[in-house]
C-alpha cells in the first residue's frame, strides 16, 4: 500500500480538471478535501449497498510506510512490539499489505457521514455510512450507480490475520515470503495456523463538510 499516497495525490488534481465517470451530479463545493485517507472495507464487489459498515475501519494515513516487512518481525517482537512509527503489534489481530509488509489495524468502526472515495481508477463516488441501528448494524451506500469494485484500490491488497486456535497459533514468522508482492487484484496468501480475511481498500479522498473537523 505504500505507493497508493502518490497516485491518491494525482488523483486529487486529476479531479480538478476531469469530471469523473460517476459522481458527475456531486455538489463537491459540500465536501473538504483531505489528504488521502484509506478505508477498508468488506462486501460484494458488485454491491451498491449493504449492511454491516461498522466492520469497515479507517486508516488516517497510509499504512504501508508506517510497515515492518516480514524479515524484520523477530526484531519487532525483539523490542516490543512498537514498530519504528510507534505503533503496536498484536499477535492476535495483525494485518499485512501486498509487499508482505507488517501493518498497523486501521480505527473501527468507520465513522458515520459522507465521504468521498475512488479507487484511482475512472470512479468516483459518495460513500455514505448511516448511523447504527437498534441492533448496531450500519447500512452504506454509493452514489451515483457506483459498485464498491469501481471505487476500490486494486493495487493495494490488505488482509486480516487472526489465530485459528491457541493464541499463538498465527504468526507473520509463517507468511510465505515468497508469495510477495501480490498481483493487483489477487487475494492474499493463506497464513498457517491463522483465519485470513480479505478486505478492499477505498481512497477517501474528501468527507462532508460538516464532519471535516472530526476527521483530523
Amino acid at each position: 500500500m505504500r505507493h497508493v499516497l502518490h497516485t491518491a495525490a494525482v488523483v486529487g488534481m486529476l479531479m480538478a480538471f476531469a469530471p469523473p465517470v460517476h459522481g458527475a451530479g456531486v455538489d463537491e463545493t459540500k465536501f473538504t478535501r483531505v489528504a488521502p485517507q484509506y478505508i477498508a472495507a468488506l462486501g460484494d464487489p458488485a454491491a451498491k449497498s449493504g449492511n454491516n459498515a461498522q466492520t469497515w475501519g479507517l486508516w488516517r494515513v497510509d499504512p504501508g510506510p508506517r510497515g515492518v516487512p516480514l524479515t524484520r518481525y523477530e526484531r519487532l517482537i525483539e523490542v516490543g512490539g512498537v514498530a519504528p512509527s510507534k505503533w503496536q503489534f498484536d499477535s492476535k489481530d495483525w494485518w499485512l499489505e501486498e509487499h508482505g509488509l507488517i501493518m498497523e489495524k486501521p480505527t473501527f468502526p468507520l465513522a458515520p457521514g459522507r465521504y468521498l472515495v475512488t479507487g484511482d481508477r475512472e470512479v468516483t463516488a459518495v460513500l455514505t455510512v448511516h448511523r447504527p441501528d437498534k441492533d448496531g448494524n450500519q447500512r452504506w451506500e454509493l452514489g451515483d450507480g457506483a459498485k464498491l469494485y469501481d471505487v476500490t484500490h486494486l493495487a493495494c491488497r490488505s488482509a486480516r490475520y487472526t489465530p485459528t486456535t491457541g493464541p499463538n497459533s498465527c504468526s507473520p514468522a509463517n507468511a510465505p515470503r515468497a508469495a510477495f508482492r501480490v498481483a493487483p487484484g489477487r487475494a492474499m496468501p493463506p497464513v498457517d495456523g491463522c483465519n485470513k480475511q480479505d478486505y478492499a481498500v477505498l481512497i477517501v479522498i474528501g468527507v462532508a463538510a460538516e464532519q471535516a473537523d472530526s476527521t483530523k
